[in-house]
């Protein structure tokens, strides 16, 4: 494991070592191809296969159980599109964010209850850092050279949870946007921030949704015109929601019509004008300002109801959601993507309990430096 470190191939915590014959059984989990693209960025000549996804998996403490999971992050990531325009470079300091839904969440142990977005949960934890691995050791993203985020982000270790859907009174992520509830699935996206909202001191739902909208719209947030969230309401709250009528749509339009700033809050923050080019927030005296609207009016800062996901994940103890600060204006679908597996529902239901992280192997020969010029070149130079 020092070796590994002293190479640069992890996060700053040890990273599992790898060898050929484990590096199989990842691959075996799949019936794609190792050379497949996943992720490519073509401004950094560089692309992420199954073959570095897997082994990136394996250097994490995924089982290879996990990787068909881990490769619909990749997916779903490819498919968001923000990655590949440069954005995990970014000063704002970006991270991947994952929820997963199904029967895997089950069959791998991954947490969707109390503390989901917290430590002790193998499969949670491991997942999501595969993908920040890969995003270090395959694409050279690593901090003070290629990663120029100005604080970052303790997203950047890992953030991976499920949908608590059996205590969700809606139907899951993924069912809501055309897959089956049979169907497990990844919805990845990238984020900025993780805001908690505590609300545990009404039973009123415009009072509640008020509160989210409000967080929602706070104007340290108001980067582009325009932003986007995913609220990931605890039990508690969901159920708030659902005893007074209320679906994921109702709450949609409650926070697209109450997200807003009037142009006096929007002006005291210098927030109130768009840049021409970039469409960011900015004074109104500006050089690059577009000339305001007339009117002193509410601003909205969600450009539609889609705009915002709506998922139900912790325990039910109590009144405190979060609103997770995705990147980016958004209206589309998110990038909800299915696992594919030739083995998973033949796994054994795993209860998510809190435990360490796989070791090497019992009876394994000596590791081989799979991590840099042998594997994560792949044509791609070496990192």
């Amino acid at each position: 494991m020092e070796y590994y470190a002293d190479q640069g191939w992890t996060d700053g915590l040890p990273v599992v070592p790898v060898t050929e014959s484990y590096l199989a059984e990842f691959l075996a989990q799949t019936d794609r191809d190792p050379g497949d693209v996943l992720l490519p960025m073509p401004q950094l000549n560089r692309a992420c296969t199954v073959r570095l996804a897997a082994i990136n998996a394996a250097l994490a403490g995924c089982r290879p159980e996990y990787f068909p999971v881990v490769l619909a992050a990749w997916e779903s990531l490819a498919a968001e599109g923000y990655p590949a325009r440069g954005i995990w470079q970014s000063t704002t300091g970006t991270a991947p964010f994952l929820i997963v839904n199904g029967p895997v969440r089950e069959r791998i142990g991954l947490n969707s209850q109390g503390n989901v977005f917290g430590s002790g949960f193998r499969a949670n934890a491991t997942i999501g850092r595969a993908v920040r691995l890969g995003v270090l050791n395959v694409f050279g993203l690593r901090p003070h050279e290629l990663d120029q985020a100005t604080q970052g982000t303790p997203a950047k270790y890992t953030f991976c949870i499920a949908e608590n859907e059996e205590e969700s009174p809606w139907p899951p992520l993924h069912a809501e946007f055309g897959l089956a509830a049979a169907d497990s699935a990844v919805t990845a996206m990238v984020i900025r921030s993780c805001v908690h909202i505590e609300a545990r001191h009404t039973r009123v739902p415009e009072q509640l949704a008020t509160d989210i909208a409000g967080t929602i719209s706070r104007t340290g947030a108001l980067i582009h015109e325009t932003i986007s969230a995913a609220v990931v309401l605890s039990p508690e709250h969901a159920r708030l929601f659902s005893a007074a009528g209320w679906d994921k749509s109702s709450l949609r339009q409650f926070l697209f019509d109450h997200a807003v700033r009037t142009r006096a809050e929007l002006t005291a923050a210098g927030k109130e004008a768009v840049s021409s080019r970039t469409r960011w927030r900015l004074p109104a005296d500006h050089p690059d300002a577009l000339p305001l609207a007339a009117g002193d009016g509410a601003v909205r800062v969600l450009n539609s109801p889609a705009a915002v996901l709506v998922v139900v994940a912790g325990a039910g103890n109590a009144g405190v959601s979060a609103v997770v600060e995705t990147f980016g204006p958004r209206g589309a679908p998110p990038p909800v993507t299915r696992v594919r597996s030739t083995g998973l529902d033949a796994l054994p239901l795993r209860a998510p309990r809190a435990g360490g992280v796989r070791g090497r192997l019992p009876g394994e020969p000596g590791t081989v430096a799979l991590a840099a010029g042998v594997c994560l070149s792949d044509g791609y130079g070496r990192i």
